[in-house]
Order: structure tokens, then C-alpha cells, then sequence
């Protein structure tokens, strides 16, 4: 035997468990005090619990009925159409109350399986009271609990266990989450909207006139005065909207913030990406170019002391880019010329004011300290005095411009870095390019002074093939040039002796070139006058 139960929160699929049913006997059902006078002997063997849930759910009697009293890794208990929030709930009533209309039937005796326990989650079990004229006695109407835990054995006597979940757990767990209040009714409603009988092997009572309605009734007033915020309606709260959005949006910006400093700190523009600008400088805009920092510190000076204003300039021009930074000592101070100086006309500019942004000085303060820590280190450790950037000789501090002076620390200072490799073969290659012009030059100031050679038409005996005499010179003249490479690069020194006699040389020729010049003038002179 099943029930499918269709509740707000989703299908519950509750299997009875007949094979434990407590039995009634036919003393107690043809007695006169049997809280059952209606049932016929021929079911002395029903099962009363089973009968009167199966008979209630096949009448609809459980539409709209509210679940209630939820505590969380316990129990819910529903079963009342109008629930505990209503004055007129009687606390509901069997299928034999239901039929006959009579107060005497509206209860009847619970019977307890000592071998059914609440031991696991999803058992269902029928909710009980004390008998007033009988404390041992517990009376069952229609309410009933469904278990939300384990070891709830504390229900074990005054709820009858008689089913047990078999599908929808999922449920369950969504009603065990449920916001409830301090009484446990959840604040927006989960109630049982439509009972299906899946098996009913008993059958109807149709002489105590029951009948199957067609379809699902609606709810009463009663029932609808009972709702507190209906599951279909819509939480509308502007303020609390508004509120989510702009939380919402904070978040958003603050992940991008985040994002973007991460990166920049990956790309070394920051120190560090939870790096903060600082709070008491201000960022001062719109400037006129001929504004410069004695006028900014004489007009901002009044709001507190100022420990630097600094006009941003071109590094090429020297031109005022017509913004600023000015640092306060205290923050208050900061705030207060915020306040006063945003818009002010200065120059004939009216400028604009906010706090900075800027942690560029910081940054540079950060890897000043860093490097400076590096450089300790790395003295320490090669027991020197360091050197280079960051205490490694082989680098430099970066420079910007290629005119930029770099400043030195205690005799530390940054040093371009050269190769002495490449020194040395860029002064042997020019070496070698002036012995070679030089050979050249020489070779040619011989052959301008020496006469030329007539050869001999007549061949001299013995002589060989102009062919192999001109191999022959080749072969010296590489010879000797070779010979002249290498003296070169033998001897730096005489290299330099032999350029300054040179030069000397030179000299002397070119005296003796003058005074040959003043020779051939008198001559000149002395054979005009002869002709005179």
C-alpha cells in the first residue's frame, strides 16, 4: 500500500507497513464501549491507523493542510487542514469522525509495534495524545509526523509508526532547510496540495456513506486565512533590492580592483596588489602652466603643513603638465583642503581637487628598501662592498632617458655595466684598420718618390718568365704585408712611437716643400730682373 503525497516543496511517496498493523478483536470492535461502533465484524482484523490514513487521503481530506512544527534534523508534523495558526482548527479527525459527524469518533486508540522504532529518516508515524480518562491510553486522530534524522527513538511512545518514506528524500531535505520561526512554522508556506492512493487493498465503507470526490476541492476561507506568504508570491522589497544591487555591484567592482592590481603586480608596476594609495595626499588638476610649486605650497599652507608639492613636469622640456601632488603631514589636513579647494580659480584656472590615487612613490620607496636589503645581502655574502643593481654586478638601474643622471649611495653608486671582451676586440679591429691605411699610405708616398724603372727590352741571361717574376712579387708583397699586419698588432706602443715620428716626418717635408717653394720664387725674381 502507497500513498503519493504532492506537496510546495515537491512528491513524498510513502509505503505502509501492513505486515506489523496492530489487529483489533472482535471483542473489542462488538463491545459496547468500542471506539469503532460503526465497523462491521467482518473487519476485526484491519488495520485501523492504515484505514483511516488511506480512507482520509482517497476524501481529500488532507488538501491544503499546512506542514508545521519543523525542527530541523527531527520532525514536521501535518495532517490538520487548518493548521495550529488557526482559531478554528479542531485538530482534525478520523475517517470514521469524518463520516459520521459524531464528536465519540473523532479519535480512536493507538496501537505501538514494539518492533517498530524511530530509528532511521523518513519514518511516518501517527501523532498521539493522552486518553483523559485513561492516562496509559493514547489517542490518534489524523495528524502524523515524518522523521527528518536518525535516532529520534525520544518519539518511540507517543507517535505510532506505521509507513516509511520511499521516494522523495530530496524533499525532505528541503523542508529540514525551510526559514521557520520560533515555533517552527516555516514563514512562507509549504502545505500538501493533492493526496494520490497509489494501492488500497481495503475496500471503501460505502454503507457509512463514503464517497470518492471527482476532483480536488478548493480551500476554504478558513484555510485561506491561514496563509502567511503563499509560495508563489513574490518577495518585492525595494529597498532591499536596491540594497542587493549596489552590494552586488561593490562586489563586481572590487573583483575587478582586485584583478587589475594582481596583474599590474605581476607586470612590476606595484609592489604588491593589496598596495593602498596614500590618505594624505591630494591630486590637484586643471592647473595653469605658468602655476608653479612655490604658489601651490604658499595657497594650500594655510590647511596644515606641507611636507612636498610638487608640480609634474615634461622630462625633456621642462613644461608643466599642468597637474600636481601635494603631501600633508596629517590626513585631517588633507580632508579639510579637499574640501575648501576643490574649484577654486587659481591663475585664472579653476582647478580641480581629490584625493590620490597614486602609489607611485610608494612603489619606488618599496624597491628602494628591496634592492637595498638585496644589495646587504649579496655584500654580506661576498664580504665586499656589492655592487651593480641589487647587489648582482651584472645589472643597472634602468634609466628612462639616456641623459638621465643616476644618483649614488655611499660610494655604491649604479654603474653601466660593459663588456671588457668586447672592449678589447673593438680596439683590436680599429688598431688594425689604422695599420692598414697607414701601410697603404706608405706604399704610396714610396712610389711618388722613387723614379720610375725602364725595363730592359733586351732579356738578361738567366732571367725567368715575366709570368713567374710577377707571381714571385705577389707572393713577397703578401708576405710583406702580412709581416706588417703582424708587427701592428705585436707591439701597441711602437705602433704610436711610429705614427708620432711620422708626423714629425711630415712635418719636416712639408718645411722643406716651403722652402724649396721660396727657392724657385727668388729664382723667379733673379731672371726677370736679368732680363730687365
Amino acid at each position: 500500500m502507497s500513498v503519493l503525497l504532492e506537496t510546495s516543496a515537491g512528491d513524498i511517496v510513502i509505503d505502509l507497513l501492513v505486515d506489523y498493523a496492530p489487529k483489533l478483536c472482535e471483542k473489542c470492535v462488538s463491545s459496547p464501549t468500542s471506539p469503532f461502533p460503526l465497523l462491521a465484524p467482518t473487519q476485526i482484523t484491519t488495520d485501523v491507523i492504515s484505514i483511516s490514513f488511506l480512507k482520509l487521503c482517497k476524501l481529500k481530506y488532507y488538501n491544503f493542510s499546512p506542514i508545521h512544527s519543523i525542527q530541523p534534523n527531527y520532525s514536521f508534523q501535518t495532517g490538520d487542514p487548518l493548521g495550529p495558526l488557526s482559531p478554528h482548527s479542531d485538530g482534525g479527525t478520523s475517517v470514521w469522525g469524518l463520516l459520521s459527524g459524531s464528536p465519540a469518533d473523532k479519535t480512536f486508540p493507538a496501537f505501538f509495534h514494539p518492533k517498530l522504532k524511530h530509528r532511521e529518516r523518513g519514518t511516518v508515524s501517527m501523532a498521539t495524545v493522552p486518553d483523559p480518562k485513561d492516562p496509559d491510553v493514547r489517542l490518534a486522530a489524523s495528524q502524523f509526523l515524518i522523521t527528518l534524522g536518525d535516532n529520534t527513538e525520544s518519539l518511540d511512545g507517543r507517535a505510532a509508526v506505521f509507513g516509511k518514506v520511499a521516494e522523495g528524500f530530496d524533499t525532505l531535505e528541503k523542508i529540514n532547510n525551510a526559514i521557520v520561526d520560533e515555533k517552527g512554522h516555516p514563514l512562507v508556506d509549504i502545505r500538501i496540495k493533492h493526496t494520490f492512493v497509489l494501492d488500497d487493498p481495503y475496500p471503501d465503507p460505502v454503507e457509512l456513506g463514503f464517497r470518492e470526490p471527482s476532483k480536488s476541492p478548493e480551500p476554504t476561507k478558513e484555510q485561506l486565512a491561514t496563509v502567511r506568504i503563499a509560495e508563489d508570491e513574490e518577495l518585492v522589497d525595494a529597498e532591499a533590492d536596491e540594497k542587493a544591487a549596489e552590494e552586488a555591484e561593490r562586489r563586481k567592482r572590487e573583483r575587478e580592483a582586485a584583478a587589475q592590481a594582481l596583474t599590474l603586480e605581476m607586470i612590476g608596476d606595484l609592489p604588491f596588489a593589496e598596495v593602498k594609495p596614500p590618505e594624505n595626499v591630494l591630486f590637484v588638476c586643471k592647473l595653469n602652466p605658468v602655476t608653479t610649486d612655490e604658489d601651490l605650497e604658499l595657497i594650500f599652507s594655510r590647511f596644515g603643513k606641507i611636507l612636498s608639492c610638487e608640480v609634474i613636469r615634461d622630462r625633456k622640456t621642462g613644461d608643466s603638465l599642468q597637474y600636481a601632488f601635494i603631501e600633508f603631514e596629517d590626513k585631517k589636513s588633507c580632508e579639510e583642503a579637499y574640501f575648501k579647494m576643490d574649484g577654486v580659480l587659481i591663475d585664472d584656472r579653476r582647478i580641480h581637487v581629490d584625493f590620490s590615487q597614486s602609489v607611485a612613490r610608494l612603489s619606488e620607496v618599496w624597491r628602494r628598501e628591496e634592492n637595498e636589503k638585496r644589495r646587504r645581502a649579496a655584500a654580506k655574502k661576498a664580504g665586499g662592498s656589492g655592487g651593480g643593481w641589487g647587489g648582482i654586478k651584472e645589472l643597472e638601474k634602468w634609466r628612462k632617458y639616456r641623459n638621465e643622471e643616476v644618483e649614488e649611495d655611499e660610494g655604491r653608486g649604479y654603474r653601466m655595466v660593459h663588456d671588457v671582451e668586447e672592449f678589447r676586440r673593438k680596439g683590436e679591429k680599429e688598431r688594425k684598420e689604422r695599420s692598414r691605411s697607414r701601410s697603404r699610405s706608405r706604399r704610396e708616398r714610396s712610389k711618388e718618390r722613387s723614379p720610375p724603372r725602364r725595363r730592359s727590352r733586351t732579356p738578361r741571361r738567366g732571367s725567368r718568365s715575366p709570368r713567374r717574376d710577377r707571381g714571385r712579387d705577389r707572393d713577397r708583397y703578401g708576405r710583406d704585408r702580412d709581416r706588417e699586419r703582424d708587427r701592428d698588432n705585436r707591439n701597441p706602443d711602437r705602433d704610436r712611437e711610429r705614427d708620432r715620428n711620422h708626423d714629425r716626418d711630415r712635418g719636416y717635408h712639408r718645411r722643406d716643400r716651403s722652402r724649396d717653394r721660396g727657392r724657385d720664387r727668388d729664382r723667379e725674381r733673379y731672371r726677370r730682373d736679368d732680363r730687365r
